[in-house]
């Protein structure tokens, strides 16, 4: 049988992967500090949570293109509450934040198009566009007292393959928030290059400082398009409901085509349309303990690492990933091995695009408890190795 070259992945178990997982089975303690589904890791939630799913209209099968009016109307209204005004046409629902992306992918990209994604950055972007037939090209992300866009590299980057630019406001893991400086000089290369603008904003309720403003309220002269979801919004990923937020010049025209495209797919399921109002509605009470439990654990961790002066956190705006800068020592993958054979699961910096080596990357998500427990195991484990080091030196 032959099978299209796009699915040819290796699919072999990683090493670190490996080790996890036998370690889980031998039901060896294990601190995860990769945490990443608000489902698991002990908050509140209303025992009402399900009841919107039994609403009668759900029966009623109407397979709007876009969405039905009244979850779009919802999320328009989510929108108003950070000051934007959105019409409900400009939303197309999908049933995940991947299937948008995809979407966008379809709508801008033929066969061997570019779209330029800033690194560090979450490692999904690598299976949509090669499922879509496109290619991804990273542009940097520098850190200097805090990160920022390489304009300039980003530029430098654009061929005339170059379809979009991919930002996620706040970054995935950096919490870097998109400045005006940074969106005055996106959207002059947009126009320059005939560009749009893709942006990620799932942890956008999420800043560290309080709110921040949305894209959705459009960049001038640019066509932009908003991602977004209850994964993180609502803290539901397992409810499968997400949207495209479509702005700025020719956007009757994409608009009339993404129409088409969600048609083909007919997605999200009608029990959750019709709950989506009252989950968007009541999100504050789940966010309100994500916020708290991300400002207390990085606190903590902030209070552990200051005993090893070689350790040190990066600048954080929002989002729940904090990143550590740590001695060069061993490759990273090595680092995280040997924290797990101490039972603590941390991410390799690597993994979100970053060197070798020198970066590990915590989740703020987990229960306290657990949380502290593994950041005084890592940090303990991380001055052990530098002080070995020293002395050998």
């Amino acid at each position: 049988m032959r099978f299209a070259a796009r699915t040819n992945w290796n699919t072999e178990e990683s090493e670190l992967a490996r080790a996890y997982r036998l370690r889980k089975e031998a039901g060896l303690p294990i601190a995860d500090l990769t945490a990443s589904n608000p489902t698991r890791c002990g908050f509140t939630y209303s025992d009402k949570l399900l009841a919107p799913l039994a609403d009668p209209r759900a029966f009623d099968y109407d397979p709007h293109p876009k969405g039905s009016l009244r979850a779009r109307e919802a999320i328009c209204a989510y929108y108003a509450d950070h000051g934007v005004l959105v019409d409900p046409a400009h939303i197309v629902l999908t049933t995940s934040t991947s299937e948008a992306y995809s979407f966008l992918f379809r709508l801008l990209c033929d066969a061997g198009a570019e779209i330029l994604v800033p690194q560090p950055g979450y490692p999904l972007f690598d299976f949509l566009a090669g499922l879509d037939n496109i290619r991804l090209k990273a542009t940097p992300l520098v850190y200097d007292g805090g990160w920022q866009i390489d304009i300039e590299g980003l530029r430098k980057a654009i061929t005339t393959e170059t379809r979009a630019v991919v930002v996620v406001h706040p970054n995935n893991p950096t919490g870097h928030f998109t400045k005006p400086w940074e969106i005055a000089e996106l959207a002059r290369l947009c126009r320059a290059f005939d560009l749009s603008l893709i942006v990620d904003e799932v942890f956008l309720d999420y800043g560290i400082a309080g709110s921040a403003w949305s894209f959705a309220h459009g960049v001038e002269g640019t066509p932009v398009y908003v991602v977004s979801g209850l994964s993180k919004i609502a803290g539901l990923p397992q409810m499968k409901a997400a949207w495209i937020a479509a702005t700025g010049p020719e956007q009757a025209q994409a608009l009339e085509r993404l129409e088409v495209i969600a048609d083909a797919f007919l997605s999200m399921n009608a029990p959750v349309q019709c709950a989506l109002p009252a989950w968007l509605e009541g999100r504050a009470a789940i966010q309100t303990q994500i916020r708290r439990r991300v400002t207390e654990n990085l606190a903590e961790l902030d209070r552990q690492i200051a005993r090893v002066h070689a350790v040190h956190r990066l600048t954080l705006e929002g989002g729940w990933y904090a990143i550590l800068r740590v001695p060069a020592l061993a490759p990273d993958e090595e680092t995280v091995m040997a924290l797990l054979e101490q039972g603590v699961w941390v991410h390799p910096g690597y993994f979100f695009g970053m060197p070798e080596a020198g970066w590990l990357v915590v989740s703020l998500l987990a229960a306290q408890g657990e949380f502290l427990d593994g950041v005084i195991q890592m940090v303990d484990y991380l001055r052990q190795r530098i002080t070995a080091v020293t002395l050998r030196g």
